[in-house]
């Protein structure tokens, strides 16, 4: 097509359009906010609200945040004992802004992270919190000039590189020497490096390394040496690595990810900032670049963009599935060609086996059935979904394999099994003392926030129950089997279907009945595992003599006759926390409230099992959706006289798993 000559008005147009483009970069990072990465606060040691401790932190994390705007990138601070208080109510805290950041980002990061860091850890003495521009640290004891590499906390890219080996090396050699020189750095002096490295024609390694001023020298190579050594084990062969410690980070990429200098700075010269008004030519180019390019881009590629961007959205999401994939005959040798002695056990979709990779690593592999309902689109729903959430209460998805009929995923192996696997056995429910079943609820509510508030994605799960928590090492739960998933929108409160698919006992009224879902569904079903972690018992197959109840109204009626403890497993005889017993029955029968509306947040939910001074409201009755046989005969009946409500109904031999139901 032959345009006409553009008008001055078009020009103009344009100009505006590039000046705003720019304008929203330059704004952007102003207007930054603080990126979460992660957080660790362990619970041994906590406060009691309305304390001095409390009012003490308070005034820390107001007093840090008031500091950043000083254009201060570390700063540390102790809250000392009130007039009322003692020693033990002194607080010490710190930050940390990356190296690169503007101060305005900083600023950004640090107000942000104040109050973020304490609705995480809303009772514990002892936190950090990590973000991309900043990282936020306090404690109960003197955490000054004194190096700490844990907790760490471990993030990795999805992509491969072309040769994981070599660039494994290069990767530690650029980490290293970059560790030397910081270790130069005077104690008090910033401590802040990146180093560009190459490793193809096409491609540059970017590192970046940073340690808090207040260590020496030697603790800050010390701390940069253990998280570099922590790399291979994360992040081998991934185009990103990040590890991150109390006491420094270390993080490297094949693309531009911080602020490249004009300079190289050598750690040992003095920081001199430059002044405000100055504005470099490199400044000048950039902007006048970004104004010529913008309006080319614009002119040129606008339309053909907006015909485009949904198909290359597709494109990009295969390539990032694309480079998870394993070869059918990898995972052969790996698992000794499915023997049955590497055999884990059987979910609704397919069998999982136990394998070994080459390289040692143990995997867990889940062969689908070629019968099972999952077909392609379930299968790379689950894929990519496990494949963007990365949380320690997540089971970690390593790759896939899509080969003909076979349709393969790869976890990492959790040597405990699952949740089920104790529970429906008495001898093993003896091995879960009380502390790990509290343990495991805190972690089960922990993943189930992260799925619905904090990952870059709002995720519902929608087949949340005993089978698919699994447990590690250190019986830490891990939740597992995304194939029923589902992302919303950011506004997004719920959403519909006809093809209700999941597991009766664990399903919410609303979704079983109506095809209803929201973020209260994965609520409802918390609060059915709540309730069988408490009693050690399924709630698919309770029973108790002479009663024909179910786990929810028996737990409902030992509340209401106040003998909560009743419900408890017998296996666990004395050895239980009681007020931790009554705060988790409480939660779960909120959990399982007939009304969606009456259940709780998961935020709510993690900030009541963390502390002895959050409430809920009383529960009610809840839902009596799982009703004695006789019950369950007569409503059968009744379901079958209404053509229009249910259309195909299979039960598992373990669990009642409904496939398929077309509700009203």
């Amino acid at each position: 097509m032959i345009m006409g000559e553009p008008s001055i008005n078009f020009w103009m147009t344009l100009l505006v359009l590039s000046l705003l483009i720019v304008s929203f970069h330059s704004r952007s990072r102003i207007e930054a906010v603080p990126t979460y990465s992660d957080h660790s606060c362990p619970n041994t040691s906590t406060f009691t609200i309305n304390t001095p401790y409390q009012s003490n932190l308070n005034h820390l994390l107001a007093y840090l945040s008031s500091n950043a705007t000083r254009d201060i990138e570390f700063y540390n601070a102790t809250a000392s004992a009130t007039t009322t208080g003692s020693v033990d109510d002194t607080v010490y805290g710190l930050y940390l802004c990356r190296g690169d950041m503007s101060p305005d980002v900083c600023r950004a990061c640090v107000a942000g992270a104040t109050k973020d860091l304490i609705v995480r850890c809303p009772v514990e003495k002892v936190a950090v919190g990590w973000y991309e521009e900043c990282m936020l640290r306090y404690s109960n004891r003197y955490i000054f000039s004194s190096m700490a590499s844990d907790p760490s906390d471990y993030n990795w890219g999805l992509l491969n590189v072309s040769e994981p080996d070599r660039f494994d090396q290069l990767v530690q050699a650029t980490m290293n020497d970059l560790a030397t020189k910081l270790s130069n750095v005077n104690t008090g002096a910033k401590k802040f490096g990146t180093k560009e490295a190459t490793f193809t024609a096409f491609e540059t390694l970017y590192t970046l390394a940073q340690c808090t001023p207040d260590l020496s020298g030697a603790d800050c190579y010390r701390c940069l040496k253990i998280a570099i050594a922590s790399l291979p084990s994360c992040c081998s062969g991934k185009q990103l690595g990040l590890v991150q410690s109390p006491s420094c980070n270390v993080k490297y990429a094949v693309s531009p990810f911080y602020q490249i200098p004009n300079e190289q700075l050598d750690p040992e010269s003095p920081i001199t900032p430059k002044g405000k008004g100055q504005i470099s030519l490199q400044t000048i180019v950039v902007v006048v670049a970004s104004i010529s390019v913008s309006a080319m881009l614009f002119v040129t590629g606008y339309c053909y963009l907006r015909r485009k961007q949904k198909k290359k959205y597709n494109v990009n999401q295969e390539e990032n599935v694309e480079s998870l994939q394993f070869d059918f005959a990898t995972i052969e040798a790996a698992t000794d060609k499915f023997s049955d002695d590497n055999r884990l056990g059987e979910g609704g979709f397919g069998v999982v086996y136990k394998g070994i990779l080459s390289n040692g690593q143990e995997i867990a592999v889940k062969r689908l059935s070629q019968s099972s309902r999952q077909g392609s689109k379930e299968f790379k729903n689950e894929v990519v979904m496990v494949a963007k959430l990365q949380h320690r209460n997540l089971v970690r998805l390593l790759g896939f394999c899509l080969e003909k009929e076979e349709k393969i995923l790869v976890y990492e192996f959790v040597p405990n099994k699952s949740l089920d696997y104790f529970l429906c056995d008495p001898k093993r429910r003896e091995q879960l003392g009380w502390s790990t079943r509290y343990k495991i609820i805190k972690g089960i509510a922990r993943g189930i926030l992260y799925l619905h508030e904090d990952s870059r994605l709002k995720v519902i799960h929608r087949d949340l129950k005993a089978s698919n928590i699994l447990l590690d090492q250190d019986m830490n739960p891990k939740i597992s089997d995304f194939g029923m998933a589902k992302i919303f929108g950011v506004n997004q409160t719920q959403g519909n279907t006809n093809r209700i698919v999941g597991t009766f006992g664990y399903m919410s009224p609303e979704y079983a009945m109506f095809g209803q879902f929201s973020l209260k569904s994965d609520v409802y079903s918390l609060g059915v595992l709540i309730l069988e972690i408490i009693s050690g018992q399924k709630n698919s197959s309770f029973c108790q003599e002479n009663s024909t109840e179910d786990l929810l109204s028996y737990a409902w009626k030992h509340w209401r006759d106040e003998t909560p403890l009743e419900l408890l497993d017998p296996t666990l005889g004395d050895s239980y926390a009681r007020d931790e017993v009554i705060r988790s029955l409480h939660i779960g029968l909120h959990c399982v409230q007939d009304n969606p509306a009456d259940r709780p947040t998961m935020a709510t939910v993690v900030l009541t099992l963390n502390s002895d001074f959050v409430t809920l409201p009383l529960p009610q009755r809840p839902a009596y959706f799982f009703r004695s046989r006789t019950e369950d005969n007569k409503r059968s009946n009744e379901l079958e006289s209404n053509q229009s409500t249910s259309k195909s109904i299979s039960y598992s031999a373990n669990e009642a798993s409904i496939t398929e139901l077309y509700p009203r």
